[in-house]
């Protein structure tokens, strides 16, 4: 069981303390001290492990079939014995241009904090070391976790927002540089794009309900002056879902201008090739004519006849380039 374990400890007027080795015993003396709580971590734990942290912090079924199956929506539910959230925290990897979302499930109880980790983007670890760093804000208990956590996720939020925003910029670039580069390459660079703004809108777009909820009054199992807290919070991911929605609409408007480029590049290229295939039809058929070796046909005898051709087509294709130069055509 130590091995999913991330970290596990007691704290007691926003101060962590040595407590027993065992979460079980560290729970009842959390308890026994009134105004302390016990904060469990655990990484990707099997039901096998997760049976014994369920009887003992009296965890209800539906939310340990949610924490162990993982794949799910941002939201809270309540319980009668503890408050339940899913947030899906997101990395940005800029080497790849790729959004990965991992999980984080958050039980709040009576004197305890359960956090259940999936994938490798929740940043429990700078949470709690912050947090302990904090002791006015810890003193408030499991609901200073909650705010801790739920704002550390939307604050990443924005600074993927903002890197998502830099990349598009450099791809907004190429698309309406002169040439536009490789059609089907950057038509794959902006569909790519896309998917990972989706990946990005959802996790943060679900997680908007909640905030709200928690942000009102009336949420058991959560301290009655942190409605401020939870607000601030609220409103960090109302403008990085605001932002998420920016990229999308402007995706699709370079999606959309792109497509237009490539319509304007194959008419202008038709055009060329109309164009020259014009020039070439009118010696083609003078050529054509002249090659059929009837006996009867006129200016066959003349001495001027052959360079007289050949002036004639030279001065149709100059004539035909001219008044395609002029359109726009060549």
């Amino acid at each position: 069981m130590r091995a999913v374990i991330v970290d596990c400890a007691i704290y007691q007027d926003g101060r962590r303390t040595d407590g027993p080795a065992d979460f079980s015993d560290a729970l009842d003396e959390a308890r026994a001290n009134g105004d302390a709580f016990l904060w469990i971590g655990l990484h990707e734990p099997t039901k096998a492990e997760f049976d014994l942290v369920t009887s003992e912090f009296g965890l209800h079924p539906l939310a340990v079939e949610d924490a162990l199956t993982a794949h799910q929506r941002p939201k809270l539910e309540v319980y009668d014995d503890s408050l339940f959230a899913v947030l899906k925290p997101v990395v940005y990897e800029p080497e790849s241009d790729t959004v990965t979302t991992g999980e984080l499930m958050v039980f709040i109880g009576d004197s305890f904090v359960v956090t259940v980790r999936h994938g490798e983007g929740a940043p429990l670890r700078a949470v709690r070391g912050r947090l302990e760093a904090e002791h006015e804000v810890l003193k408030h208990g499991p609901t200073a976790v909650l705010y801790a956590i739920s704002d550390a996720v939307v604050d990443h939020y924005i600074d993927v927002a903002a890197e998502l925003q830099v990349d598009l910029e450099e791809l907004e670039a190429e698309v309406f540089a002169p040439g536009g580069g490789d059609a089907n390459n950057t038509a794959a660079r902006i569909y790519t794009f896309k998917r990972q703004v989706l990946e990005f809108r959802r996790a943060a777009g679900p997680l908007s309900a909640p905030m709200e909820r928690l942000a009102g009054n009336g949420v058991p199992f959560v301290h009655e002056h942190s409605q401020p807290f939870f607000r601030d919070v609220s409103d960090h991911l109302a403008r990085a879902n605001e932002q998420a929605e920016g990229l999308d609409r402007l995706l699709s408007d370079i999606l959309s201008a792109h497509l237009a480029q490539m319509g304007v590049r194959q008419n202008n290229d038709m055009r060329k090739i109309s164009a020259w295939a014009a020039m070439a039809a009118v010696p083609t058929m003078l050529a054509g004519i002249y090659g059929m070796n009837f006996e009867h046909m006129p200016e066959l005898g003349w001495t001027w006849a052959y360079p007289a051709l050949l002036a004639l087509m030279a001065s149709a294709v100059f004539g035909l380039f001219r008044l395609f130069k002029r359109r726009g055509w060549l």
